[in-house]
Order: C-alpha cells, then sequence, then structure tokens
C-alpha cells in the first residue's frame, strides 16, 4: 500500500507520520501542498503542525491548498483519510469532518500522554481495536477544543461516529470529551493526538498508535478477501 503524507508549510509532524506509515508495513509517499494530484496513492495523512502559520483559523488556509481539491474529491469516494492534530482541523475546515477545534479552555498549549476510549472500530483507521479500548496516546495541542451544535453531537453519537474519547479528565474543553471523529462513511477521521507518536516502546508512552496505521492494512486486506 502506499500513503500519501501532505506537508503544508509549517507542518511539523509529516516526518513522523511517515515513519509511522512505514513502520506499518506500507510505503510513506510524500505530497506537497501545492500538488494537483494524490499521484496513485491508496491513503492520506493530513499531519500535526501549524500550517500556513495557523494565520486566520486552523487549517483555514490549508483547506485551499491545491491538493485539497483532489483529496476533497477522492475522500468523498471513499479513500481512507486520516488527519491528525493540524489535519483535523483541516478535515473540519474542508467540511470532509463536521464540527470545529478552537483554542483550548485553559487558553494553555497542552503536552501530555493522553488517556483514551477507542469508540468506533468499523473504520480503516481503527479497526485493529477492540470497542471499548482503553489506550494512551500523546496529546500536543493549543487549539483542540472540539465543538459543535448539540444537534450535530446527538448524531455523531446516534450513528456512532465518536471515534475516541478523552479518559481521566478532559485536555482541552473537547464537547463531550471528544477526542476524534468521522465521516458517516467511515473511511475519514480525525483526531486530535497524535497516534505517530506512540509506535514504539522506545520513544513515547508505548506502541498503541501503531495500531492506527496498522488498521489500514487490515482493512486493505479483509477489502482484497471480500471482494
Amino acid at each position: 500500500m502506499r500513503v500519501g503524507v501532505v506537508t503544508f508549510p509549517g507542518s511539523l509532524d509529516d516526518r513522523d507520520a511517515a515513519r509511522a506509515v512505514r513502520a506499518a508495513g506500507t510505503e510513506p509517499v510524500p505530497l506537497w501542498h501545492g500538488d494537483d494530484d494524490l499521484r496513485g496513492v491508496d491513503a492520506v495523512v493530513l499531519p500535526g503542525g501549524f500550517s500556513y502559520g495557523d494565520y486566520l483559523r486552523c487549517g483555514a488556509i490549508a483547506r485551499f491548498a491545491p491538493v485539497m481539491e483532489p483529496l476533497v474529491r477522492a475522500a468523498e469516494g471513499g479513500l481512507p483519510v486520516l488527519g491528525i492534530c493540524n489535519g483535523f482541523q483541516v478535515l473540519c475546515e474542508a467540511h470532509l469532518l463536521p464540527g470545529a477545534l478552537i483554542r483550548n479552555d485553559s487558553r494553555l498549549f497542552v503536552c501530555t500522554d493522553q488517556r483514551l476510549r477507542v469508540e468506533r472500530v468499523d473504520t480503516p483507521w481503527t479497526n485493529g481495536f477492540t470497542a471499548g479500548e482503553e489506550i494512551v496516546v500523546p496529546l500536543k495541542n493549543g487549539e483542540g477544543g472540539y465543538v459543535a451544535d448539540e444537534r450535530t453531537l446527538d448524531q455523531l453519537e446516534d450513528e456512532g461516529r465518536v471515534v475516541v474519547r478523552y479518559l481521566g479528565g478532559n485536555p482541552n474543553g473537547s464537547y463531550r470529551d471528544i477526542a476524534g471523529v468521522s465521516n458517516a462513511r467511515g473511511n475519514v477521521v480525525g483526531l486530535m493526538p497524535h497516534p505517530e507518536h506512540a509506535i514504539d516502546d522506545v520513544f513515547g508512552p508505548g506502541a498503541d498508535g501503531l495500531r492506527f496505521f496498522t488498521s489500514l492494512v487490515g482493512a486493505a486486506l479483509e477489502q482484497a478477501v471480500s471482494a
């Protein structure tokens, strides 16, 4: 499998994301924000960082990058897309995911190893987990508070589209402790914690994050068998 990793001006975690993709046994393919095609990749990761300096709103300028036009079309057609931190913000700005990310309610930058509960496990990015499984993944953000109107929040809950939820305290004021959500189809997932920083036992809190990337391989194999 070939997994595209997009680099925007200001991306910080694109190399970490590529390393995680490689650790999962797939091939990372660098995609530049100015590209007008996805180079035939099988999935895309939008990494963390401060795209275009986070001017206006986080992700608001990146949403109009040339690479986003083919990405939005491909995502709407079923291409697996994972947005991490700033990537989550970009997906919300591009209306591939509902809601928005705002400044942490503490008004402080948060950096911690965060406990999470995995709730949706039928996506290409989470099928390697079990429902209700508790994991630990690093979290680092200043504008990570997930917000949406009550109708949208209720819809996410009713349709089982909350992918991961914060445990042990809410680090940024996200409504209903939501740490990540998906689109209805499940191929597009965004989350604020950084699974690419938890892919081995040498660096970070462990290897819980690696399964977000190995899940993609499992999903592809399952699709191939069913075909």
